[in-house]
Parts: C-alpha cells; sequence; structure tokens
C-alpha cells in the first residue's frame, strides 16, 4: 500500500463514521417525535394523534367563562360523558361549521353514549358568544385566553396558528373523570379544521376505552 492510500484510509473512516452518527442522530429525533405525539392513526382517511393526556389519564380539571357569559367547568359534567372539542375559534369557519355539524348529530353522539359537548377555543368570551349566536349554536362554548386549560390538555400543539391557539382535538372525558379516547386532528401536515362526526364517531368506537 502506498503512502497517498495510507492516508486517505483513516480519513475515509472518519467519514463514515460521521455519517453514522448523523443517521443515527436522526432517528432519535424522528423516535422522540413520535413518542411527543402519541400514537398515529388514518384508518378513518383523517389522519390524527393521540396526544397526551391520553386514555386512562385523569382529565385535567378547568373553569372557564362560556360565550353566554356564565362559568363552566368539567367538575360540573362528572357522572356525565363529555366530549371536549378544542379548535381555533373565531378565525376557523371550518370548526364552527364542525359544532354545527355535531349538534346536527346529537342522536348519533347519545347512541355512542356521548351526553354533552363543550367546545374550548382562546378567544375571548364575549366574542364567542356573538360567533356563536350568528352561528345559531347552543352548544357551550368556553373561553380559554390564558391558554390555561389548553396547555393541561396539550391542545395548542395541533393547530395552524402555532401554539397560541388550538388545532382541532377531540377528548371523550367518562362520567368518572378519566380520559376514555382522545384524537388530534388538526396537526401537520394535514390540518383538518373539520371531518364529517360519523368519521369522528367511527374512530371512537375503534381507539375508545369503553
Amino acid at each position: 500500500m502506498n503512502a497517498d492510500n495510507r492516508s486517505k484510509k483513516p480519513v475515509v473512516l472518519i467519514v463514515a463514521a460521521l455519517v453514522a452518527l448523523a443517521f443515527g442522530g436522526l432517528y432519535l429525533v424522528y423516535r422522540n417525535f413520535q413518542g411527543g405525539q402519541g400514537n398515529s392513526s388514518d384508518a378513518s382517511g383523517y389522519r390524527h394523534v393521540a396526544g397526551a393526556p391520553g386514555i386512562g389519564a385523569s382529565a385535567p380539571d378547568f373553569t372557564l367563562t362560556s360565550g353566554t357569559g356564565g362559568q363552566v367547568g368539567l367538575a360540573d359534567f362528572r357522572g356525565k360523558t363529555v366530549l371536549l372539542y378544542f379548535q381555533e375559534g373565531l378565525s376557523c369557519q371550518p370548526c364552527w361549521d364542525q359544532i354545527r355539524d355535531l349538534e346536527r348529530s346529537r342522536d348519533a353522539l347519545t347512541a355512542a353514549g356521548v351526553d354533552e359537548v363543550v367546545s374550548i377555543t382562546t378567544d375571548q368570551a364575549n366574542l364567542i358568544g356573538r360567533k356563536a349566536a350568528d352561528e345559531g349554536i347552543t352548544t357551550p362554548v368556553l373561553s380559554d385566553p390564558t391558554l390555561a386549560a389548553s396547555m393541561a390538555y396539550d391542545a395548542n400543539r395541533y393547530g395552524m396558528m402555532g401554539q397560541m391557539r388550538d388545532g382541532h382535538s377531540f377528548v371523550l372525558v367518562g362520567p368518572d373523570g378519566v380520559i376514555d379516547w382522545r384524537a388530534d386532528y388538526g396537526g401537520a401536515p394535514d390540518y383538518t379544521m373539520f371531518l364529517p362526526t360519523g368519521t369522528m364517531l367511527a374512530d371512537m368506537s375503534a381507539e375508545s376505552a369503553r
């Protein structure tokens, strides 16, 4: 082996080691990202993940101002199964269309064991109250301007507007205050802001703890 070949060999080994380390680092980043997102699914045709807190965890308590001006807390629904719908708010018309679709699907929700639906967004209470009235919506829509509840449920990770707004997350809380199902549909790359209630219920049936 001549001197040139001997001098090149250590360089080749170093480059190979650096490449292996780079790929290893990327793989760990990918694994950590997947772990942070929870289990993913696109069986329904609407890609979603299950964030945390998820199935089996105690649902974080909250008390927020509703669009009608009263105070509404999760504890008010103890003994009932409540579906929490975190959404982007005033700037997201599909989110309000989603609430109207949920209201039109009241019988199907009842058949699936859902007693109440409550929506949470980060806009001011008086503004969401006016919007709900304009849309003819009777579902309680709660104001979370400080993101206290949104961050407790990590629902502000799945929107198009960064972490200052929620995405499109459903959390099913059982009568005992434990989460029975969760699906976050609003994240990248699809940023789903509306899906048929029947599709959501199909995912719930397939994935919930009940």
